[in-house]
């Protein structure tokens, strides 16, 4: 390949979310997995001990590692993407306005800053969980001791499609898709549009365009601890319908819990999680911030 045809490669907005997002969830799953075994233990509906405690902590990192890189690239391709159609038409909305004589009823001409980071975000998160959903039901059968290897839990949701039929093994390879969705969606809408914000505040305070990857990665882990915690009671929803036997309804399960454990249950591994989700945020969202100003020239 040419050095201009690399240096057009590079200048890709949209290859620059690629590959910043592959470095950035491969990074993350990867230093960070022993903590999120042991917040999946915790939420286990057997108890910690039960699901393996502190032992073989690195259980199931096979699948992570084989999802992480497609999942965060395919987030940060739509993150980036819608964001910059949103904002591309949010600036026309501005120019048409000002044109017209009128000031914008909204700031930003339509649709705000804002709102922009969160439909990026929800819809970033919609397509990654594609991937993730997948991975995160063999990983956490692997982690809370229920198979041996993420291979092997993975294996056993294939043998599914001999014995019951393709419709079933699919249903089982997204089982808890619906909680996963209705637990992401709502962190990132908290996360995302707080991370950019005080980006934005950090680079202006500073007369930069760009934040640096050391202040991206102070505010993403503030940002997402922020939105761990608050997001805390869908995560045990979602450990636990992963983690059943047998398939169940959101408004049955939550029931369930409620009944038989009590409010307090909702909140089970809330330390872990605002914990791993606060360092994940730092080095995901600053391995993210690096790898695209090196790509894009920035420093």
């Amino acid at each position: 390949m040419a050095i201009s045809e690399r240096k057009a490669l590079v200048e890709s907005p949209y290859v620059r979310s690629l590959l910043a997002g592959a470095v950035a969830g491969t990074t993350v799953d990867t230093s960070l997995y022993p903590l999120d075994t042991l917040k999946t233990r915790l939420q286990s509906s057997g108890g910690f001990f039960a699901a393996g405690g502190f032992r073989g902590v690195y259980a199931g990192i096979g699948s992570a590692f084989a999802g992480s890189a497609p999942g965060a690239a395919l987030f940060f391709v739509t993150y980036d993407s819608v964001k910059r159609a949103l904002s591309s038409r949010r600036e026309q909305q501005h120019q048409q306005t000002l044109l017209g004589g009128t000031q914008p009823a909204i700031r930003g001409g339509g649709i705000s800053e804002t709102a922009t980071h969160m439909i990026a975000a929800s819809m970033g998160e919609v397509a990654a969980c594609a991937v993730r959903v997948p991975t995160e039901v063999v990983k956490q059968r692997a982690q809370a001791k229920q198979f041996p290897s993420s291979l092997s839990a993975f294996q056993s949701i294939l043998a599914t499609r001999h014995t019951q039929g393709a419709g079933v093994m699919f249903r089982e390879l997204y089982r808890g898709w619906s909680i996963t969705i209705m637990r992401e969606v709502p962190f990132t809408v908290i996360q995302f549009p707080l991370w950019e914000g005080l980006k934005r505040w950090a680079a202006a305070r500073e007369g930069r365009a760009q934040a640096t990857a050391v202040e991206s990665a102070v505010l993403g882990a503030f940002s997402g601890a922020v939105a761990a915690a608050a997001t805390t009671p869908l995560d045990v929803l979602k450990t636990r319908m992963m983690l059943a036997r047998e398939r169940q309804s959101v408004a049955g399960l939550v029931g369930k819990v409620w009944r038989e454990e009590g409010a307090g249950a909702f909140l089970k591994g809330v330390g872990p999680r605002t914990m791993w989700i606060s360092i994940g945020g730092a080095v995901f969202l600053g391995s993210y911030q690096w790898a695209s100003n090196t790509l894009s020239g920035e420093r």
